[in-house]
């Protein structure tokens, strides 16, 4: 089931040498599936991630929160000065990220290469040592170190994390 995203992805991290670890499971589309089919160390989270877009459909934001903090658009919306928000559709998820509802990663950024998402950053996601993500596929995990993924992943993907306390 590796799609040509997901060796691209992959392929990028080790040409890169940005470490991870890797654990395959069997397919999640929730998040309630991916703590159900997985066990992480306390110092590891698996964020929520959200993809959201202002009512024009012009302005597009993925937000990657703490995993049991319950997600209010209208919160959300004051805290990073923007209203109307909304969740964006499937067709904007597979045209600028690559990824279909249920498998949305702050990973497929490496897809948008002209920047129109922005990435707004749970400040709670500070204080963990190891961030698990889904690698565009619902059958494996990747688990970076909290550094890894701020200073050396996004870098690469020419994205910047905006942090937002709710």
């Amino acid at each position: 089931m590796y799609t040509e995203e997901y060796k691209l992805l992959t392929d990028t991290l080790n040409r890169h040498q940005i470490p991870y670890e890797r654990h395959e499971h069997e397919p999640v589309r929730t998040m309630e599936d991916c703590y159900r089919v997985q066990t992480l160390s306390q110092d590891t989270v698996m964020p929520k991630n959200i993809f959201l877009c202002n009512r024009q459909q012009t302005c597009f934001y993925l937000y990657v929160c703490s995993p049991f903090e319950p997600f209010r658009t209208a919160v959300f919306s004051k805290a990073i000065g923007v209203s109307r928000l909304s969740f964006a559709g499937d067709d904007h998820l597979e045209r600028m990220l690559r990824v279909s509802s249920g498998a949305v990663t702050p990973l497929a950024l490496l897809f948008d290469t002209d920047r129109r998402v922005q990435l707004v950053l749970d400040q709670k996601l500070l204080s963990a040592r190891h961030l698990a993500f889904h690698p565009l596929i619902p059958t494996e995990t990747l688990i970076f170190r909290q550094e890894d993924f701020l200073n050396r992943f996004l870098p690469l993907s020419a994205h910047e994390a905006r942090f937002v306390s709710l």
